[in-house]
């Protein structure tokens, strides 16, 4: 009976070990797919003229949030490489690239839609 239970342990042991060393990282924030970013819902990320690289800042609130959903951070997330995440007027976390912070647009309707580039000259379709 003994010798069962350490097979057991010893197996057990060994498969958590090898499901550790195959943990998976957490998603990057955004995907590129046709040379443009997107979220993990494969809906175009877009960037914004008023906002200032690395200032930190969205300049996109209240009613223009709403048309321009920011692209959220989680808890949890970590910024790394060219991403980093900024805190919004509300306290809510929204990931930026290369310090500008990235925002879906309501219109587009479905993924590789990308409506919203060029909107008013101000808004871009957000690259690598």
């Amino acid at each position: 009976m003994k010798v069962h239970q350490l097979v057991l342990a010893l197996l057990l042991s060994a498969n958590l070990a090898a499901s550790s060393a195959n943990e998976t990282k957490p998603a990057a924030p955004a995907m590129v797919s046709s040379g443009m970013l997107t979220g993990s819902n494969g809906m175009t990320l877009y960037i914004f003229d008023k906002d200032a690289a690395g200032s930190g800042k969205s300049m996109c609130n209240d009613a223009c949030a709403t048309n321009w959903p920011p692209h959220f951070a989680m808890s949890g997330d970590t910024a790394s490489g060219d991403y980093s995440i900024i805190t919004r007027d509300d306290g809510k976390k929204q990931w930026a690239l290369k310090g500008k912070p990235l925002y879906f647009w309501s219109k587009d309707q479905k993924p590789g839609d990308k409506t919203g580039d060029g909107f008013n000259n101000v808004w871009h379709v957000a690259k690598p």
